[in-house]
């Protein structure tokens, strides 16, 4: 006797209850709770194609109109591999942006990442912190914040070289990028006057504490202090040992040495500076941030009102220290990193002084008596100072002829 087929669904059930245990389709409809028409519909399949023809149909539908096309998914993997080769950003977001650029279709960024991870272009990483776990600090203007700070680079020879750099801190626009053999205080000063004669003047600014930027761990102010001062300029330093507050242009070192690391090592520094100028704009204007929501900086920069300084209530900020003049009546002063000579007079030596410094001149106080023994017009090009009291009583006293 031979045995009835296995069935593997509800149909192939009713089907084979119909045809090995005798039940009539009316007694299969009210067995199992259907229709006397559905189970003559299942007869009819049966016999048109057997058992495999009540297996479950899929309900995909056979096209979708929003399915990718290949030309579609082979532009996402060129361009992945195009911005890597540029030194650019290369993850979903930048190929949805530079999609959108072109004016081609932007797919989700969930279906970028697929299709770049079937090609094997993507790298599992390992999982990251959670956004939320960090603090994040972003000026609300233009102009707000300019942060600076300098990296290393070396060139074609492997003579190391300085890139010093200054980022609005707001719109992430690279205001400035040049590069020299060493970085000094004089630098600082002159490459923070050519950001302010192009965008204006910041209402702060932010680096760490390396001595080109503060003079606060060495006694005393540098050029670059001193120029911020005049200005009104709110100037503001990291703690120590914490980069993690000038995080901002930490990164941005990360993605310019990213690029330059793409491109033909540059002989010297001229050449190098070409480089760094072609990259300026690469970064201003064809490189959104995901940050900003996907916007380059130079429009993230243009699109909102630039803040200023503040005005200042008091311009009179005093320095105060204790020193000895010295034998030959003169005394020594550090200012914006040049040392100065004060003839306070002869008469004064080895007296013990208070020496009050501001914006404008030096007075030297004897401790004992406060007394004024000198006053010195600040004169930063010069190296003596002389004592304009002794000037005033000469005119005072001079016979006219």
């Amino acid at each position: 006797m031979s045995q009835s087929p296995r069935p593997n669904s509800l149909p192939q059930v009713i089907v084979l209850s119909v045809l090995h245990d005798g039940l009539t389709p009316s007694q299969a409809a009210l067995r199992f709770g259907m229709s006397r028409r559905h189970v003559h519909r299942l007869l009819l399949a049966y016999r048109a194609g057997g058992l495999e023809a009540l297996e479950p149909k899929s309900r995909r539908p056979r096209s979708n109109p929003r399915a990718l096309t290949p030309e579609l998914r082979n532009g996402i993997i060129r361009l992945r591999t195009e911005l890597l080769a540029q030194g650019l950003d290369a993850g979903a977001a930048s190929i949805a942006w530079h999609l959108g650029e072109a004016k081609l279709h932007v797919p989700a960024l969930s279906t970028i990442w697929r299709i770049l991870r079937c090609a094997g272009l993507v790298t599992p990483t390992p999982s990251k912190r959670p956004k939320a776990y960090i603090t994040r600090f972003e000026a609300v203007q233009p102009n707000e914040t300019w942060q600076s700070d300098f990296t290393h680079w070396r060139l074609r020879d492997g003579s190391d070289v300085e890139i010093i750099n200054w980022l609005d801190d707001h719109s992430r626009l690279l205001l400035h990028c040049s590069v020299f053999k060493a970085i000094t205080g004089k630098i600082v000063t002159d490459t923070f006057n050519e950001c302010r004669n192009e965008y204006g003047t910041p209402f702060s600014t932010l680096t760490d504490n390396g001595i080109v930027y503060t003079g606060r761990f060495v006694k005393g102010k540098n050029g670059f202090e001193y120029l911020l001062s005049e200005l009104d300029i709110v100037q503001k330093n990291g703690s120590p040992g914490h980069p993690e507050t000038q995080g901002k242009i930490e990164r941005f070192h990360q993605t310019l040495k990213k690029w330059l690391s793409e491109q033909e090592a540059a002989k010297d520094l001229k050449e190098l500076q070409r480089q760094l100028d072609e990259f300026r704009i690469i970064y201003n204007t064809k490189r959104p941030h995901k940050a900003l929501e996907m916007r380059t900086p130079q429009s993230s920069y243009e699109a909102t009102i630039k803040a200023t300084p503040k005005v200042a209530k008091d311009k009179e900020h005093y320095r105060v220290r204790h020193d000895s003049v010295d034998q030959f009546g003169k005394l020594s002063l550090r200012r914006a990193g040049k040392m100065h000579h004060l003839g306070v007079g002869i008469e004064h030596h080895f007296k013990k002084v208070f020496v009050v410094v501001d914006h404008y001149r030096v007075s030297v106080i004897e401790k004992t008596t406060g007394e004024v023994l000198s006053k010195h017009t600040i004169e930063p090009a010069r190296v003596y100072w002389t004592n304009f009291l002794v000037d005033e009583e000469t005119k005072r006293t001079r016979k006219p002829k």
